[in-house]
C-alpha cells in the first residue's frame, strides 16, 4: 500500500501507487514548527498519536516542556481537521502485514517522515519503505537505520531545501488531495 504524507506527498505517492498498482491512502503527518519560525521543525506528530522531537534543536534552543506541548496541541488539531477532510467516513488504513510505502515530496530534517514511521510501526506492517524524489544525504543516512528501505531520486550536496529540487513547488490544496483520493477509490 502507498500512502502518501499530505499534502504534497499524495500527489507524488498517487505516481508510485499508478506506477506499481497498489492501492493509494493518506498517513497523516505533522511537523511541530518552531514558534516565530515555523518552517524549522522541532519534531512531528502522526496519526495514532506518535510524537517525534528533533533533540538537536530541541537542545539547542532549551526549549520547555510547555512550548512543546503547546506546539503539539495546536498541530493535533489540524491533523484531526485533515483526517476528516481526507478521509470523512473511511476508516484509516490497514496496513498490518503489508509493505507500507511511505511517500512525500522531499526530506528535509527527516522529521516528519520519522513521526510517520514511528506510527507505522505500532500498525504493524510487513515493511516499511520510505520513497521521495530528494532528500539531503546525511538525513538519508539517519533514515535507513529506520526502515526497511529508501528509495531516494536525488540526494545533491548541498541541499538547501526540498524546493529546489523541482520546477514547480506550488503548494498542493486540501481539494487537490482529496481529488486525488476520489479517484483511486472510484478505480478501486
Amino acid at each position: 500500500m502507498v500512502l502518501g504524507l499530505p499534502r504534497g506527498g499524495v500527489p507524488v505517492a498517487a505516481e508510485v501507487a499508478r506506477a506499481l498498482g497498489a492501492p493509494l491512502d493518506v498517513f497523516l503527518v505533522r511537523k511541530l514548527g518552531l514558534p516565530g519560525q515555523e518552517e524549522l521543525a522541532m519534531g512531528a506528530i502522526a496519526s495514532g498519536g506518535a510524537r517525534v522531537l528533533n533533540d538537536e534543536v530541541v537542545n539547542a534552543l532549551r526549549l520547555p516542556e510547555s512550548v512543546l506541548e503547546q506546539v503539539t496541541e495546536r498541530e493535533r488539531a489540524e491533523l484531526e481537521r485533515r483526517d476528516r477532510a481526507f478521509r470523512g467516513d473511511r476508516p484509516p488504513p490497514d496496513v498490518r502485514g503489508r509493505v507500507a510505502i511511505v511517500v512525500d515530496d522531499g526530506l528535509a530534517t527527516g522529521s516528519t517522515m520519522r513521526a510517520a514511521i514511528a506510527a507505522l510501526r505500532t500498525l504493524e506492517p510487513a515493511r516499511i519503505v520510505v520513497a521521495v524524489p530528494a532528500a539531503p544525504p546525511a538525513t538519508c543516512e539517519e533514515l535507513r537505520a529506520e526502515v526497511d528501505d529508501l528509495v531516494v531520486l536525488l540526494t545533491p550536496h548541498p541541499f538547501h531545501a526540498v524546493g529546489l529540487w523541482y520546477e514547480d513547488f506550488t503548494p498542493t490544496s486540501d481539494q487537490e488531495v482529496r481529488a486525488i483520493l476520489r479517484a483511486f477509490q472510484e478505480q478501486a
